[in-house]
């Protein structure tokens, strides 16, 4: 995937700065995310979640506020209002650049801000929120009773939240306490999903069940165990990005121009732990790594595993073609494939193949079905060796047409 600045101007003409984080592979379709109240398109969730979002061809716009990150503005100027139509600039500023969102993801209340903000935007086809308070006021809990007596008296004071300073004005405080987000749920009318840590001590779950209950179907609860408020450990992230992936999938609208795959793989840095990589290859996008052993995360195959299940998968697939066009009684077939270096040999990779075929055949017919074994294209690129030519450059790289390599399997397998 390849992340790029994304900037727009907001709804009073600041500057806002995003990043687009882009898909890899396909484009299934197009989100943004809203970020927690203080927290800024850097915060680890919002990325993490983004990039995983990306891997799965969703395209995902994370921006900053107004008056925070690298955004123009002032945050004592701002308020849940702004962000709101921060949020529905934010969606023009896409479909003008060819991105319509169908997708909208709110973390905190960047969740709440969500939901007002597709009542506005017909093309939002779904929402989903992640920790989000029912009650937009829920947000002054988070203020020193003290500061909120300073701001009422006077106006603005100096507030401490998650950790930083930030000068706060009367308006912004009056904004979070006039909003009717209990009527905003009722008249959604867009598939809803509601993601909730059971133990966040900054939102507490009885938030979600007001949420959820106010909502119409369709809407969906997910719990999100022991997770915290800003989802800070890794797993949860991935938990959550995976999810609303696969709730997302029918509400999504991929762009009628959506450009073939021009290279038959693709590895990317997710910069994620030492060594993982978001592969694409056509329409499908995974993860590689190594073990945990050796420096890795251990959240994908190994280079030499992906080696190992390409072997096995093109030996299956052509002992398939080779058993159905000749009509034999298979109903299933095995291939394990394990890799084995062996030092002070000539050729020391060794590639040790089991296949197991279930059916009733007799010992003629598996012989053969054995010779044909070998016979795959992979097995004979890996047997014959390649050739191969490194430049420095981006993508595309030259390949064949998918169709070259099902005629060579049914080659193989003597069709």
């Amino acid at each position: 995937m390849v992340t790029q600045p994304f900037h727009f101007a907001g709804a009073s003409g600041k500057r806002l700065s995003g990043r687009m984080e882009m898909p890899g592979g396909r484009v299934r379709g197009w989100a943004i995310f809203a970020h927690c109240f203080t927290c800024g398109k850097d915060n680890r969730a919002a990325v993490r979640i983004a990039r995983l979002l990306a891997r799965q061809g969703i395209g995902v716009l994370r921006f900053d506020f107004a008056g925070l990150g690298d955004s123009e503005g002032d945050f004592a100027d701002s308020g849940f209002s702004v962000d709101v139509q921060d949020l529905q600039a934010a969606a023009r500023a896409m479909a003008d650049d060819g991105k319509t969102p169908s997708l909208l993801i709110g973390h905190s209340l960047g969740g709440a801000a969500a939901i007002a903000a597709a009542t506005g935007l017909p093309e939002i086809r779904a929402v989903a929120t992640i920790n989000a308070p029912f009650d937009v006021a829920h947000t002054l809990h988070q203020f020193d009773p003290a500061a909120l007596a300073v701001i009422d008296a006077e106006g603005a004071a100096d507030v401490l939240l998650g950790g930083r300073r930030f000068r706060v004005g009367r308006g912004l405080i009056d904004d979070l306490r006039q909003q009717d987000q209990g009527a905003r749920i009722a008249a959604l009318r867009r598939p809803l999903l509601v993601m909730h840590a059971p133990r966040d001590d900054t939102v507490g779950i009885e938030n979600a069940t007001k949420i959820y209950v106010a909502a119409r179907h369709p809407k969906s609860f997910l719990s999100l165990d022991d997770a915290d408020h800003l989802l800070s450990r890794p797993q949860d992230a991935e938990r959550v990005g995976s999810m609303i992936a696969a709730w997302a999938a029918p509400y999504l609208v991929a762009p009628a121009d959506t450009p073939a795959p021009t290279v038959d793989a693709e590895a990317e840095e997710t910069r994620e732990g030492k060594f993982q990589v978001a592969i694409s290859s056509g329409d499908h996008v995974f993860l590689a790594d190594e073990p945990a052993s050796v420096g890795g995360l251990g959240s994908g195959p190994s280079p030499f595993d992906l080696l190992s299940a390409a072997l096995a998968a093109c030996t299956t697939m052509t002992l398939r073609l080779y058993a159905d066009g000749k009509a034999l009684p298979v109903t299933r077939i095995r291939t394990a494939v394990g890799h084995d270096k062996q030092v002070g040999d000539p050729i020391p990779d060794l590639f040790n193949i089991r296949v197991a075929i279930e059916g009733a055949l007799d010992p003629e017919q598996r012989a053969r079905m054995m010779e044909i074994a070998e016979r795959c294209p992979v097995h004979r690129t890996l047997e014959r060796g390649s050739r191969f030519t490194t430049t420095e450059g981006d993508p595309p790289a030259p390949c064949e047409p998918p169709e070259a390599h099902s005629e060579a399997m049914e080659k193989a397998a003597d069709i």
